[in-house]
Order: structure tokens, then C-alpha cells, then sequence
């Protein structure tokens, strides 16, 4: 559901309050409150709008992966007898917090309403997912089980959810091909009792993972680079099982030219066109030792770019797989070894996904 949305189902919530808020209003010429009192949170740093008592709590703001700001999530007052304000959409592998929804005093915990919800709506800090449920109300879309304040979920309620893996030789598992970091994704995914499957017409991979049949699909194409990624498979074939969830680290091969990013871009876009209801998560690319400088470049505009997509409503986020990802888990100065690189990058993804996961 689209923040637009969100809000207009509440309309009839806040129309019912308006004596409230007209109310609280004057309390706060009183008390020399803020503007943001009973307002709406500004986007990234995402900032919250704080109730007063007996009033509703302001919408929360907007914090986008990659950035330092913290989703702000509305709050009622304690002992408010009316409802928190909407959380904050924190996104995947953001260093910021996803807004809480509801105060911790304001909703259900002080003699609020229980439509106030719990205070912890949001992902930590550097988590994988976003801000409280809707109406700063309870934790079943601002929680574990929820993908931001709006409730996006791109995954089925019951049954595996379609993960495509998309990218270069790091996506499909070289040198070694045995499954890259699917392996380990797979694996935790399966630990925690939440039900992925990968799709894709590449196939690679070990037969057998946590004890059972591992799915081999993905759209790792080693030596591919943006523009024939784009052109060649994202224009072609590589979405037609309309996965849910999409990976997507590319660049590698051609990081040092300088249509690397426009060419990401238009990745993004022609992804979010063809399925503008699944989870986009991008990633920077992991280190490349021969072209250091130019990863650098390249990767310090994916989180900007990532947060203009977001602001216009797509559903796409940032993760962070070069953050801390050592040289010496290359096996050859490119790919990621099968014992800790591979690894490493798996569980960077599955931490961005499994909020979304069931």
C-alpha cells in the first residue's frame, strides 16, 4: 500500500479528531510547541511529528538507506486516549532506524488506545527493513513481518517467496560455481523457518542445502556488464517469473567506465516498470582491489540513487555488500571465496530481506 494511500484510509481518523487538534493547538500556543507538533515529519532525516496529549501523533519522516538520519515515527502523549501517529519507513541496510510507530507511553502501553501500537515498530540500527505499521499502530507491519510504515509485502502469505538473484560471475557463484552467496541465504532463510526460493534460467549450485533440494536458479551472467544486463536480460527474459524480491550487484566489469551509473539507473527503472510490486534491494558492488578508485566513485552514488527512487514511491533499497567486506576473502582478487566471501555477502542480503520473508 502507497504512503497516499495509507493516508487517505485514515482521513475519516483524523476528520473524527478535528475538535481534538483544534484543541491541541491551543495548548500548544501556550506551551511554545514546535510546528512539527501535530504535524507530518519532513522526508530524510526522516524527523516525526510529535503529539500532544489527548491528540493524534504526527506522521513520521522518511529515512532511506545508506543515510545517518532516523525515521521518525509520530507520538501520543501517555495516557492519550487517540492514536499514535504512523511510523517511519526505514529502508534495508539503512545506518539510520526505521521510526517506531506510536509512542512508547502514547499507544497501548500508558492507557492509550490500543490503536496506538507498540514503540518498536522499526528495524535497528543498520537493520534490514523499515519504520512502524501504518496508523502507529501495532508491530504486524512495522515488525519482523512488515517491509515498511505503508505495510508493503511483497512476498505471498503462504508458500515460498521468488527471490531472483541478478547480476554478474559474483551472482552466479565463480570460480567454484557452487552456488555463490545463495548458499548461505539459503541456509539462514531455511534455519529461521522462512520460505524463499530462487528463480532465474541460470543454474548453479550445490543439489542439496540444509538437507534439502537447493534451487539453482538465478541470472548471474559472468562478464556481463550494466548496459548488456540491461539490454540483453532485464529487457529480455530475466523477470518472466515475476520474481518478488530482486538482488541486484552489478558493475564489476565495467565500474571505470563512466555510463556505470547512468546504466544502474536505468536498470532500476526498467525493474520497478516490469514489477513495480516486488522488493527491489540494490547493492554496491565489493571491493575490486585493480580499480579501487573507481568503486569508490561508483559506489558513493548508489545510496542517493536508491533514496530518489524511494521518495518517488518505488519500492527499492540499499545494502551496503562492500561496508567491511575484507580483500582477502578474494579468491582472485574479483570473486569471493566459497568459505567467507560467499558468505559474508549472503548474509548481508538475507539481513536486508527477512523482514519480508515469511
Amino acid at each position: 500500500m502507497s504512503l497516499a494511500k495509507h493516508e487517505k484510509k485514515f482521513q475519516p481518523v483524523f476528520a473524527k479528531q478535528s475538535a481534538c487538534l483544534l484543541g491541541a493547538l491551543a495548548l500548544c500556543a501556550n506551551l511554545a510547541c514546535s510546528s512539527s507538533d501535530t504535524g507530518s515529519g519532513g522526508a530524510s532525516p526522516g524527523g516525526g511529528g510529535g503529539g500532544v496529549a489527548a491528540t493524534t501523533g504526527g506522521h513520521g519522516g522518511t529515512a532511506v538507506a545508506g543515510a545517518s538520519a532516523v525515521g521518525g515515527g509520530g507520538s501520543g502523549s501517555a495516557g492519550s486516549p487517540m492514536t499514535g501517529g504512523a511510523g517511519g519507513s526505514g529502508v534495508a541496510g539503512s545506518i539510520g532506524v526505521g521510526g517506531s510507530s506510536g509512542a512508547s507511553a502514547g499507544g497501548a502501553s500508558a492507557g492509550g488506545a490500543s490503536a496506538g501500537g507498540a514503540s518498536a515498530g522499526g528495524a535497528s540500527a543498520g537493520g534490514a527493513s523499515a519504520g512502524g505499521a501504518s496508523a502507529g499502530g501495532g508491530t504486524s507491519a512495522g515488525g519482523a513481518a512488515g517491509g515498511s510504515a505503508t505495510g508493503f509485502d511483497p512476498c505471498p502469505a503462504t508458500g515460498d517467496c521468488k527471490v531472483l538473484p541478478l547480476g554478474d560471475s559474483i551472482t552466479f557463484g565463480t570460480p567454484t560455481n557452487n552456488g555463490g552467496y545463495r548458499v548461505e541465504l539459503f541456509s539462514k532463510a531455511k534455519a529461521d523457518n522462512l520460505h524463499l526460493t530462487f528463480v532465474g534460467s541460470q543454474s548453479d549450485g550445490p543439489a542439496m542445502v540444509a538437507g534439502v533440494a537447493f534451487p539453482k536458479g538465478n541470472e548471474g551472467y559472468p562478464g556481463i556488464t550494466t548496459a548488456n544486463l540491461d539490454s540483453q536480460h532485464v529487457k529480455g527474459s530475466a523477470l518472466k517469473d515475476m520474481p518478488q524480491i530482486i538482488l541486484l550487484h552489478i558493475g564489476t566489469n565495467n565500474v571505470s567506465q563512466a555510463n556505470a551509473a547512468s546504466d544502474l539507473e536505468k536498470i532500476i527503472d526498467d525493474i520497478v516498470a516490469a514489477v513495480p510490486n516486488s522488493l527491489l534491494a540494490v547493492a554496491s558492488i565489493i571491493p575490486l582491489p585493480s580499480s579501487s578508485a573507481a568503486v569508490d566513485k561508483y559506489n558513493a552514488g548508489i545510496p542517493a540513487l536508491v533514496q530518489k527512487k524511494a521518495t518517488a514511491g518505488k519500492h527499492v533499497i540499499f545494502v551496503d555488500q562492500f561496508k567491511d567486506f575484507p580483500t582477502a576473502e578474494l579468491t582472485d582478487g574479483v570473486h569471493p571465496t566459497d568459505d567467507k566471501g560467499y558468505p559474508r555477502m549472503g548474509d548481508k542480503w538475507y539481513g536486508a530481506i527477512k523482514p519480508y520473508l515469511h
